[in-house]
This record gives structure tokens, sequence and C-alpha cells, in this order.
């Protein structure tokens, strides 16, 4: 999990693209090292006191097996909702990965509930997961959209590195094939979206697709590829995976980054030309720390020095234009300047490590500042003290945000949780490197 296991975190660079300082003292100063402190406290409190207890205790639907796909924002259940694959992948890879980080029983009791509850989803006759299913299990939504796919390889092979399954990988392995040779674009590289259960494209669409009919490549897809494969070399050093994570790269930074405005493109032709020029926040900040954490793992320091510049200007891109005066991060924006100012509960997640990841790389105080800032909207606004777990949406109505689900196919517990994991693994390699530079 950890993005720079070697402590190169603190190395400075100059990237003359992002127009950085140079800074002479590469060791965090004693302000700074307070911030970090104080974003570990959070994360530390709010994983292990709230988020990871809220799902061990409210998820799981013990007389239908698996979990709820619905609970309202007063903690009550659905029984009768349909069920996404999306949520069961990344419940599992939420448990595997704290439990990872901290062995604790109960975080591998869930990991494996999550784990076989993921089977139901698997098309026996056509292969891949379905989109969703019925409260009594059966095939409801059968498309095969392969955004979810690269979860269930995502949360695969993080169970495999948990628990030393062999089986987990195989199936990681055997999804990973699948879309490999269904959904990838030979000719202009990246992955298309959507299929017909028996993985036809021929303008078949869900009617709950992840995109639109003309769009037949995204962003967001395409991002979570890039996550799912770096994932999956940490368990399977295979060279032919590397090959396809580094073309991954490539098209990430060079087909769906806008070299002029610093932020992603939403969604492309099969050529990748972009159909508008919207962007999300949330999204390009989480793509500025997962792009490098892809490079590390695919091809080491040479890759990662590569897509610094990017990283970083993407980072700032977000500071300058998607974050409000409180640190709370809009939802969809263009050049002309924000379009929707709608504060989800992901975006302030991810902005928290990209921001952090931004500082790693860069030295920059702007950007430890901005994640502390962000981690206090978190605080204050999205962080439900009294029922548990995070609001959807930061609305500055708490009766509103009450009314949104706690649960449901989009909301997991997968930003969030892998949030408060990630800060946790970079502020303990900042702090530790810290003390040690201090150390006679």
């Amino acid at each position: 999990m950890p993005l720079f296991p070697r402590l190169r975190a603190f190395v400075l660079l100059v990237f003359s693209v992002c127009s950085l300082p140079a800074v002479e003292n590469l060791s965090p100063p004693p302000q700074a090292n307070t911030v970090l402190e104080r974003l570990a406290k959070v994360a530390e409190e709010d994983l292990r006191g709230n988020l990871l207890p809220y799902w061990l205790k409210h998820a799981r639907n013990s007389e239908n097996s698996g979990f709820f796909g619905f609970i309202s924002g007063n903690n009550l259940p659905d029984s009768a909702s349909e069920r996404g694959a999306l949520l069961t992948a990344r419940i599992l890879w939420t448990f595997s990965a704290a439990y990872r980080q901290s062995p604790k029983p109960e975080y591998l009791e869930m990991a494996r509930y999550a784990y076989a509850d993921l089977e139901a989803f698997f098309d026996r006759e056509h292969g891949g997961l379905f989109w969703t299913l019925s409260a009594s299990g059966k095939p409801k939504d059968t498309s095969k959209q392969v955004y979810v796919h690269t979860f269930g390889i995502y949360g695969l092979a993080e169970y495999y590195l948990a628990t030393g399954d062999a089986g987990a990988l195989e199936k990681a392995k055997a999804l990973y094939r699948l879309i490999d040779t269904k959904a990838h674009d030979p000719i202009n590289g990246g992955y298309f979206e959507v299929y017909s259960r028996d993985w036809k494209r021929g303008g078949f669409l869900s009617p709950r697709s992840v995109v639109g009919p003309n769009h037949p490549k995204s962003q967001n897809t395409n991002l979570h590829v890039l996550e799912c494969l770096t994932n999956l070399l940490r368990a399977w050093p295979d060279e032919q995976l590397r090959s396809r994570l580094v073309e991954q790269i490539h098209i990430m930074q060079d087909k769906l980054v806008n070299p002029k405005t610093h932020h992603l493109y939403l969604y492309t032709d099969e050529k990748w030309t972009p159909v508008d020029d919207e962007c999300s926040y949330g999204h390009d900040i989480e793509y500025s720390w997962l792009l490098c954490e892809a490079a590390e793992v695919a091809g080491g320091d040479a890759l990662l020095e590569k897509v610094k510049p990017t990283a970083i200007a993407v980072a700032q891109a977000t500071l300058n234009e998607g974050v409000d005066t409180d640190g709370g991060i809009w939802d969809t924006g263009t050049p002309a300047g924000v379009r929707n100012t709608r504060k989800d509960w992901w975006p302030q997640a991810e902005a928290v490590v990209g921001f952090l990841n931004a500082y790693q790389l860069s030295g920059d105080d702007q950007f430890l500042a901005a994640a502390d800032k962000t981690c206090g909207f978190i605080e204050a606004n999205v962080i439900d003290r009294e029922g548990g777990e995070w609001f959807q949406v930061a609305h500055p109505d708490l009766a509103k945000r009450k009314r949104a689900p706690k649960v449901a196919l989009w909301k997991c517990p997968y930003h969030n949780g892998r949030a408060w994991l990630e800060v946790l693994e970079r502020t303990t390699q900042i702090l530790r490197a810290s003390r040690s530079e201090r150390s006679p």
C-alpha cells in the first residue's frame, strides 16, 4: 500500500513545468510535523472508531446473506433493495487493506464475508460480473461494465495480498484477462466502457451505465483500470501485465490530461477526442496520486520521475480552481469556472490524499495546508458523529445531509477508508524520516 516504501517522499525536485521553488531544508519544519500529526490523529480515530465499525455493525444482511443494497441516512436497511457488485468489491478491498495494515480478526472476517459474497455476482455462462442482483440473488442488471470489473480485480488482488489465498488471485487474473480480451482497444489503447451480458458492444447501453451512449471511453473507467492493474501487478509480477500498465499510464497522461488546463477530460470518443470541456475535481485529484502509485509499481523511480510534473500540475490546478474557501472540494467545472458546487463525500477523501501526495513530491507547504484544510472540512461537515460513517453530501442543512443514504450501490467505505489508510502510511513515513534526520 505505501506509495513510497523506500522513503523517497522528501527528495526535492525542481519542476519547471510547475514553477515550484527550491526548498533548502528537506526535513519538514516543526509546524509541518504538527499538521502531519493532526492528520494522523484524525485518520486513526475516524477509521478505527467510526468508519470500519459502522460497516461491521450495519452492512451485513444475515437473513439474505451478502450486504444490504441500501441503508438510509437514519441507518434503516432495505432488505428488498437490489445489490451491486461494485459495493461488495469495494468492501472486499477496504477490509482486506485494513487487515494488511492492522491485522485485527474482525477485519479479516469481514473481508472473507465480502469475498464469499462477490462469488454470487459471477456470470457462469458468459463470464465476468453482473452489475446488480435482486435482493434474492437473481441477476437483475446483467450488463458487463468494465468499471465494476476493475473493482473486482482491485478487491481480489488486495484480498490475496492480505491472506495469500491463491484462489482469489486466480479470479483476479481471470477478470483481468477477460476485460483485456473483450474491452481493450488494440488500435487506440485504453478500455471501452459497457457491453451486453454476452460481451457485445453494438450500441448496447445499460440503463444505468457509468457513461452516456455517445461516450465510448471515459477517464473514470480508465482511471480505475490504472488502479486495478497497479494492485494486480503487486500481487502478480507478470511482464505482460506490467506492459499493459505502462501503456495505461501513458494513455492517462498523454490522452486524458488537458495540457493547457491540467484537468482531465471526462468523456472521449474512441480516438480520445474529448466530447466537452467539463472536468471533475474529485477525479482530477484522485488521478494525481494514483498516477504516481502506478508509475512506481510499474517502473520504479525512473517512471515515477516522468509522471511527477503531471501529478503536481494536476494537483495545483485542482487547488487553484476546485476548492472552496472552507476547504471543501466542488463537484465539476469548466474553463469558465465551477459548474456544480455540490460537495460529495468522496472528493473530500481523495483531496486529502492527493494534496498530501503533492506535498511529498514537491515539498511545497501549500499542499500540506490544503490537505489539512480539507481534512478540517471533513471533520466539520462530512463525518456523522451521531449516526456513524460519513454523510454522502456536505449540505449546509443537517436535515438534508441525513436524507442521503449511508449505504448504496455507490456509497461505500472505499474512498474514505482508503484515504485514512493512505494518510496513516504517509504521515508515518514522513514523521519517521524527520525524526531520523534530527537524531544525532
